[in-house]
Order: structure tokens, then sequence, then C-alpha cells
């Protein structure tokens, strides 16, 4: 299944149940399912929006975008973790005055609601849990939640059959905001990182120039760009100066395949023939991050 048609999928599945839980919510007369009925229409919303921007993503590149459309996804998937980070502080603002003035509630009526509840978002969590994009690895997020918001809210039906511990709904809706939070936020960072062109997670760039710099042909190494444009392709472009040009393509094509072995699709590498120039260049480089730092040491003064 694509990664399209799994975000729409999910789509439609949080935005019927949102719709029902409105419907049942009035018929319950519980205040908690009406909100979390709110909070499921906001998903729905916020999927919906990262479902239009997926297809977006997966246009080819044209005049107009020359590196392609692959970071709409990535926009998708920094709108939709900032709605539920957003969703998850209002519900921890939502229930401490509840928590400090718990409330009777329909415990039977939300047993029920809840297992329906669990099912379908379990069905919608197992569709964009098959991809790879950061988008569904952020939609997800929105899944668990409710899947935990649910059982937390089952739990406490079933309890409140026999006691009247009604602070343990607003206790466990706490407890959830709080770990989603513990798991949306990093989330949120790794995709800015993205964003802001940071070397790729899990790749040691010192030890990428280290490898470049062993290489039989190469003498140094002027400029060494590693980013990605999606999370999941990574770009590199290489900056080197031969001992031999006559090796030169020989030596490109061990520097490609250095770079692919560390899974990068794309590189860019170009050569300089002359030491003298590829110095000229390494110095102009050395200079302008040193004017940048003397001129960061001159603003914090």
């Amino acid at each position: 299944m694509t990664s399209k048609i799994s975000i729409w999928l999910a789509f439609f599945l949080n935005l019927s149940f949102a719709i029902l839980e409105f419907i049942f919510g009035g018929i319950l007369n519980s205040s908690a399912v009406l909100a979390d009925a709110v909070h499921d229409l906001g998903d729905a919303l916020a999927i919906g929006l990262s479902a239009c921007l997926e297809t977006i993503s997966n246009r080819e590149e044209d005049k107009h975008y020359t590196l392609g459309y692959k970071r709409f996804s990535l926009l998708g998937a920094t709108l939709t973790a900032l709605i539920l980070i957003t969703g998850s502080c209002l519900v921890i603002l939502e229930n401490i005055p509840k928590f400090m003035n718990p409330q009777a509630v329909n415990h039977e009526g939300m047993l029920w609601l809840g297992v329906i509840a669990i099912a379908i978002n379990l069905t919608a969590s197992f569709i964009v849990s098959k991809g790879q994009t950061k988008n569904e690895s952020i939609l997800s997020l929105h899944f668990l939640e409710d899947i935990l918001g649910w059982l937390a809210v089952i739990l406490v039906a079933l309890i409140l059959r026999y006691t009247d511990w009604y602070f343990l709904d607003p206790l466990l809706s706490l407890i959830i905001s709080v770990f989603i939070l513990s798991k949306a936020l990093p989330r949120f960072w790794s995709t800015l990182k993205i964003f802001l062109d940071a070397v790729p997670e899990g790749v040691d760039i010192e030890q990428v120039k280290s490898d470049l710099d062993q290489l039989e042909d190469v003498i140094s190494v002027n400029q060494l760009n590693l980013w990605s444009m999606d999370g999941l392709e990574k770009n590199a472009i290489v900056h080197v100066c031969l001992k031999e040009n006559e090796h030169m393509e020989g030596c490109k094509e061990s520097i490609r395949n250095l770079l692919k072995d560390r899974g990068f699709q794309n590189v860019t590498i170009e050569v300089d023939a002359d030491l003298a120039i590829h110095l000229a260049h390494k110095r102009n480089i050395d200079k302008l991050e040193a004017d940048q730092s003397h001129g960061l040491d001159y603003h914090h003064h």
C-alpha cells in the first residue's frame, strides 16, 4: 500500500469516528467523550492536510522546484506534530482542574464506546505503521495517543463500576498526555533538523571525511556536505583534490561507492586539479567560518 493511500484511509477512519463521538457524546451526556471528539476532529483535519501534502511530495522535480517536492511531506509531518503537541498541552490544562474536582461519568456507555474506538484506531495505526515516511511516523503517534486514551477510559469505566474514584479519569489522561509529548517532541525536532539541512541522523560526518581522506588518490577534502531531503533519501556534495588527474574517474567511482555504502543515494563530486587552487578554496572556507565565529562572539558581548 502506498503512503498516499494509507494516509487517506487513516483520514477517513479518524473523521468517521470523530462524527460518531459527537453523536454518542451527546447521547451519553459525556463531556469527556465530546472533548475527545473535538480532539479527534483536529486529528482528522491534520491528517487530511498531511495527505494533501504527501500527494504533492510525490511529484517529480520541475522548473519551479528543481530539487523536487519531497519536503512537502516534511511540512505535513511538522504541522501534524505541532497539532499533536498543542492538543496534548490542551488536554493537560483541561484535566488539571478536573483532577482537583472530579465529576461522575457514565461508565457503561464509555466502556462500549471505548471498545469500538480501540478497534478503529488499531486499524488506522496498523495502516500507517507500515509506511516509512516521517509523515506516517508522526501520524502513527496520533493513533497511539487515541488507543492509550481509550484504554484508560475502559480501565476507568471498569473501576467505576465498583468504586467512586472519579479522579482516575483525569489522572490517566494527564499521564498519557505527558507520554505522548515525550514522543512527539523528539520527532518534531528530528523533522525540523531535516528542514534545516542537518547531517542525517546516524551519520558521523567526521568518520566519513576520514574515510575519504584515506582513499588512495585523495590529497585533501575541501568540502563535504551531507543532508537529506525527506529523512529517507540522503544527498552528498564532495570537493576533493587528487594526486593524479588521470585517475579522476576511478577515484570518483571510489568516492561514490563509499558514500553509497553509507546510504547516500545522490552524490555530487567536484575535483580540483591543482593543490594550490584547492588549498586557496579551503583557506577561504576556513576564513569564512572564523569570521562567522567572531561575529557570534561579538554579538554575545
